[in-house]
């Protein structure tokens, strides 16, 4: 029996525009776009004059206070993102709603994460006077980069199972590291105040 080497390519096309595997643009303009924002970020907190405070809110103590408790929901709600990511990549049960409760917990998380580096770039500026404070204001330059290559990485097509896990771990780490050189140091420093 002969085989006919034109059947064989009708059945198994050859790889062609449409077929083409993800170049590497799709993750270096995400890897670029972090690194921008990340350094942007600490440029502007090295660079700006700090002013001391941002703002301040009836019920609070102070600026400081108000900033660990909105650190404090965010890593919260990032906790629950994780857990709604475990359930989604199938390694939790969970509800058919846990795609809705991925994404509204990550937004919660961010939107309660800008005030606070907000008031971090703004009235405290990047610091560098001991090693905890290093650490923080090095995370957070990070963290904002890191979420912005997460958030462009979810528009990409076939991207590898792993990439948005480690992306999205890299986001979670950080920002539990930020809160335990921050709101953790002053909530074990004051006191658990508001």
């Amino acid at each position: 029996m002969t085989v006919d080497p034109n059947a064989v390519t009708q059945d198994f096309p050859s790889p062609g525009p449409g077929h083409r595997r993800p170049g590497a643009a799709r993750y270096l303009i995400p890897a670029l776009v972090a690194g921008a924002v990340a350094v942007a970020l600490g440029a502007y907190g090295k660079v700006h004059d700090p002013a001391g405070t941002v703002f301040n809110l009836a019920g609070f103590s102070s600026t400081i206070a108000l900033k660990s408790w909105l650190a404090t929901a965010a890593v919260f709600f990032a906790l629950v993102q994780l857990v709604s990511a475990l359930m989604l990549y199938g390694r939790l049960p969970g509800p058919a709603w846990s795609s809705a409760l991925h994404r509204w917990s990550g937004r919660v998380a961010f939107l309660l994460s800008v005030p606070v580096a907000v008031h971090c770039l703004y009235a405290l500026g990047y610091q560098t006077y001991d090693s905890r404070v290093l650490l923080h204001s090095i995370l957070g330059c990070f963290f904002f980069g890191a979420f912005s290559a997460k958030m462009l990485l979810l528009r990409s097509e076939r991207l590898p199972g792993w990439l948005l896990p480690i992306v999205g771990g890299l986001v979670l780490t950080a920002l539990t590291i930020i809160w335990l050189t921050s709101a953790l140091w002053f909530f074990r420093t004051f006191g658990v105040t508001t």
